[in-house]
């Protein structure tokens, strides 16, 4: 083999291309983010909102477009495309083609004179084509990077030799029409390929006339949503007046096999149901329809938030599949017909507008990067992958991740994404640290001497902050309040360009210290303390001042107090940051091994991941033997048997010299923080981990009450597969029961795997005896993304299906079944069966509220482990080093938990691969003459950081031995429970001081600004 080389090219800048970047940047890894368009993205920098929880997709995506730009190991290679690939694992030459852009990046600083001044207008991809931009152009206001781009085809200098307006304005000389595309090739050791897909069009289908103005696609209805759309989120129909009546058609290039896009494509009900929640929110007396075939909320959260839709919201969902869209010749008006469920009748119903849901297809761009990687495709143009395998391509050292390998949300693909990391840097691990290159701060501006100079930036989010809130007259406020020297207003805070003016502010005015007033400090914080070092300001000497989830969110329908609450929380800010020191961390040696408790499959794969580059590594597993739940099942979906991929898997965490096995034991007790973690297990034994994963899974519930278990002949799937594997099936009619157990009060939540399990053993019956009746009793069929094949497979088989609704459930009685189908006008059916198999949801184990304690990490309602950011961090924790994966966060599909697991093997190898481990200066520190040694600290600490140490006291007249409390800074979290129980005020928790939060209680009391004596 040849050398390795320590970079990784990484195909595609969307979601999935950023997050792989930024995990292997920072488990020492050189990257090539190489992006066909001119700026990083994808399709989420087109989105509103994300569901379930409604947070703007621009908001939480914005971090990330920034940390990618600003990351010293990512080379953006943007309005790139890859010509070439050459080479073997550990070593490939790529050759990239830089397309022209026709303006000098370096010179170019976006000041748009080169937009107002350039005549030619194009349709902006950015809005779906719904409104214009010009030939010279960004993207979009948050593009990275921040230069612009000339569309040749449309520039009437480049294809008629006149104009050349923005040369001449341009102040900087960044216009080159000279500029050509030339060819870079680099060198790599291993190629991820993530470049997403194409919303389907859906033009071919005449029925449903596109052509329309008011029939838009669902990517088009969300730049009207967006507050950076074409009319600036309120949404308008053609002839410019608000809807009143507006529906949803699901399906559009999906599940239709005539077509040629036979598969689901996993995310339109879902996007279908957040569009609809948005619209009413704009508009509380808009009335909004959702027509649907099945509707698939399979995700963590999805039924909940579809429940919510349909329950509180009041969004209609008509389980039909209208054959078209109807237009009245004389009024232009759109109509729907479609069948009435529990009816024989047809019904038709106008709408002001008409939403298609299309679906995810694969792009032509995708199929034809995947031809030049040489890597196989499957029938409908997904880049191939095993289920024990998911981001494993036919070509050793290429990765694929995200919808280029099968339609997927969000969450899954950033998982996928920081797997195939996982992959890449498992292959390179020798390399690690061989490219990369340190990031150089200026120095740091000294303020001891001066008074506080603050400025405040005023976000308005687009409309999700301004659209509630008087941003203009918060910022006018700000200003007559002390120590404010400079306060303005920012469209969007987040983005590169006014992080760059935020920079350019505190030059400007001499800031000594900052607050941004906008969202969330859990996403944005270190994004503007990372700005404010990157001026010369202590990045701690900044503050963020939350007022869109606490002001224009929750008080939509109030503006004048959102303002009022605005301009107090901003007050508050404000004087708690005129008190803020500099604080400062430190590098400290550490623990490079991994820690994973649970060895099912999601545990196992982590554990292989973090040994496979070269850390010491432990597996604790409860039960005798590795396996976990998928021992209780015998088949995959794809056919194979369950110990096809868990036998081998077995025999190589068994071989791997840097991983140490535990079965039949439990972690017992846990004490510090990542990167000094001590655990006790139950054998007796001591060991000394970095950081945690946890991946202790999920049983498959026990449905007692549920249709008759318990009797003769009522089981569970995983019972059926053990019966058909022993060849004990002797039914001829069988019942399958969904949601035995699930979607109910006690169990709120879809458990994702049933039904694609039902079909898969539905088929398996089928083919074993064609003879067989199987009915399928279900409230909606989930076999998302490319599992729909099943589900066809099980109909053409014969498989009977029959809808129930959770108010009217069938009945199991002595050989029979009762059902009353909603499929057929409420008829009721009574079935002769010889066995009943319920299809029960998948539950949290036991013992996950004793490890959630163990880490201190959370768990939600249904006692699955709550994931930082159900979004962009669905591996992470809140709490520092400690991860997790599989069905530990919710119920999942085998090829899932495998690559949510290798997606926190990389999380945790980012920290794992680090020289050195970076504190946060947020800790607690004792003042050694005030300490009397009580103990407390140690008593109250959570994280075992305060430790009583004898020490030697000498004075005038004696010498004495007493103990006093010492803090260890690389296990503090700054909790501050220390500070609040010590008896003589010893201790002081850093950034939170008394004087501090002191001084934000009395600044809520003076409501007229006069906060002098605070600051």
């Amino acid at each position: 083999m040849a050398d390795l080389v320590g970079a990784v090219a990484v195909a595609g800048g969307g979601i999935a291309g950023i997050q792989s970047a930024l995990d292997l940047a920072d488990s020492g890894l050189k990257v090539y983010l190489i992006e066909s368009t001119p700026s990083i993205g994808g399709v989420m920098a087109q989105l509103d909102k994300t569901f379930p929880t409604l947070d703007c997709s621009m908001c939480t995506l914005s971090p990330k477009l920034a940390e990618a730009s600003r990351h010293p190991n990512i080379k953006l290679l943007t309005y790139s495309e890859i010509k070439e690939i050459s080479g073997e694992a550990g070593n490939f030459e790529v050759t990239v083609t830089r397309k022209a852009t026709f303006v000098d990046p370096d010179k170019c600083t976006a000041c748009e004179l080169c937009l107002a001044k350039c005549p030619s207008k194009v349709l902006d991809e950015y809005n779906a084509g719904m409104s214009k931009r010009k030939a010279i152009y960004l993207p979009f206001p948050q593009a990275v990077p921040r230069v612009m781009t000339i569309d040749a085809e449309h520039c009437i200098y480049l294809t008629k030799g006149k104009c050349g307006n923005c040369k001449k304005v341009c102040e900087n000389d960044a216009i080159d029409y000279e500029m050509k595309d030339r060819d870079e090739v680099i060198n790599v050791g291993s190629v991820i390929l993530s470049t997403g897909f194409a919303p389907f069009d859906p033009t071919e289908l005449e029925q449903f006339h596109y052509e329309h103005l008011d029939v838009v696609t669902s990517l088009e209805f969300e730049r009207l949503l967006s507050s950076s759309g074409p009319y600036v989120g309120h949404v308008k129909m053609a002839n410019g007046e608000t809807p009143k009546k507006i529906a949803w058609l699901q399906c559009i290039g999906s599940r239709n096999p005539e077509i040629g896009r036979p598969n689901c494509s996993a995310v339109c009900c879902m996007y279908a149901t957040k569009e609809a929640m948005v619209a009413m929110e704009h508009d509380s007396e808009l009335e909004t329809t959702i027509f649907n075939i099945d509707l698939r909320a399979f995700g963590k959260g999805f039924e909940q938030f579809y429940q919510r839709a349909k329950n509180e919201t009041g969004i209609r969902f008509i389980r039909s599949r209208p054959s078209g869209v109807d237009i009245d010749p004389v009024t232009n008006r759109l109509s729907v017909r479609y069948e009435v469920e529990g009816s024989t009748e047809t019904a038709a119903e106008e709408f002001d507008m008409v939403i298609l849901s299309i679906g995810l297809t694969p792009s032509e761009s995708s199929k034809k990067l995947a031809e030049i990687a040489g890597v196989e495709m499957d029938e409908y143009g997904n880049i191939t992958t095993a289920i024990d395998a998911p981001m494993t391509t036919s070509v050793p050292g290429i990765f694929a991740c995200g919808t280029i390998v099968a339609p997927k949300d969000i969450p899954d693909t950033v998982a996928d994404a920081s797997g195939a990391a996982s992959k890449a840097h498992s292959i390179l691990a020798s390399a690690r640290g061989t490219l990369v290159t340190e990031r150089m701060y200026p120095p740091e501006k000294d303020i001891t001497e001066e008074e506080p100079r603050i400025g405040v930036v005023v976000c308005d989010c687009g409309i999700n902050i301004a659209s509630v809130v008087d941003v203009p007259a918060v910022v006018e406020y700000v200003n007559t309040l002390p120590h404010v020297v400079h306060a303005y207003e920012q469209t969007y805070a987040c983005s590169t360009d006014s992080l760059d003016n935020i920079k350019d502010v505190i030059k400007e005015h001499n800031l000594n210290r900052v607050v941004v007033a906008s969202c969330t400090p859990r996403t944005h914080e270190p994004l503007f303390q990372d700005t404010c070092r990157d001026a010369g300001l202590n990045p701690y000497l900044f503050e963020l001042a939350n007022i869109r989830e606490h002001c224009s969110w929750v008080h939509q329908q109030e503006p004048l107090l959102a303002t009022a609450k605005a301009k107090d929380i901003v007050r508050m800010s404000v004087a708690r940051v005129a008190l803020l020191d500099p604080l400062y961390t430190q590098k400290l040696d550490f623990n490079h091994g991994g820690l994973v408790i649970g060895g099912g499959v999601a545990g196992m794969t982590a554990a292989l991941d973090i040994a496979e580059k070269g850390f010491t590594t432990y597996l604790v597993e409860r039960e005798p033997e590795l396996g976990g739940l998928l021992r209780t099942f015998t088949r995959l979906q794809d056919g194979r048997t369950t110990s096809d991929i868990l036998d081998p898997m077995i025999a190589a965490v068994n071989s791997n010299p840097n991983l140490t096995v535990y079965t039949g034991t439990t972690l017992d007790e846990v004490e510090g923080a990542m990167g000094r973690f001590k655990g006790k297990l139950s054998n007796g034994e001591e060991i000394e981990f970095g950081s945690a994963i946890i991946a202790t899974g999920a049983n498959e519930f026990t449905p007692e009450g549920y249709f008759g278990y318990g009797g003769d002949n009522v089981v569970t799937q995983s019972a059926l597969e053990v019966k058909l594997d022993e060849g004990t099936v002797d039914a001829t009619n069988i019942v399958m029961i969904q949601c035995a157990g699930g979607r109910n009060d006690d169990r709120p939540y879809c458990s994702r795997v049933c039904c694609t399990t039902a079909m898969k053993n539905a088929i398996r019956l089928m083919e074993e005896d064609p003879e067989r009746n199987i009915y399928v009793l279900y409230r909606d069929i989930r076999t998302y993304g490319v599992w729909e094949e099943l589900y066809t497979r099980a109909r053409e088989l014969g498989v009977i299906f029959m809808r129930y609704t959770e108010d009217d459930e069938p009945v199991v009685g002595d050989g029979t079944v009762t059902i009353t189908d909603k499929l057929l006008n409420d008829t009721k059916f009574e079935i002769a069966t010889d066995i009943v198999v319920l299809s029960a949801p998948l539950v949290a184990p036991d013992g996950v509220e004793a490890t959630a304690m163990l880490f201190k990490v959370p768990v939600d309602s249904n006692r699955f482990f709550l994931e930082a950011h159900i979004k962009l961090r669905p591996v992470d924790f809140a709490t520092d080093g400690v991860f997790l994966a599989g069905s530990a966060q919710a119920p999942k599909l085998v090829d899932e938990s495998i690559s949510q697991a290798s997606a926190a093997a990389s999380r945790a190898c980012s920290i794992l691969a680090k020289e050195q481990l970076e504190t946060s200066g947020v800790i607690s520190v004792v003042d050694a003459d005030v300490c009397i040694g009580c103990g407390r600290c140690v008593e109250v600490c959570p994280y075992g950081a305060p430790e009583l140490k004898e020490v030697e006291i000498v004075t005038e007249e004696i010498t004495y031995m007493t103990r006093k409390s010492e803090i260890d800074p690389a296990i503090c979290k700054g909790c501050g429970s220390c500070a609040a129980e010590c008896p003589t005020s010893a201790i002081t928790s850093r950034h939170f001081t008394t004087k501090q939060i002191s001084a934000v209680i009395d600044a809520f009391a003076f409501t007229d600004g006069s906060i002098e004596e605070v600051a």
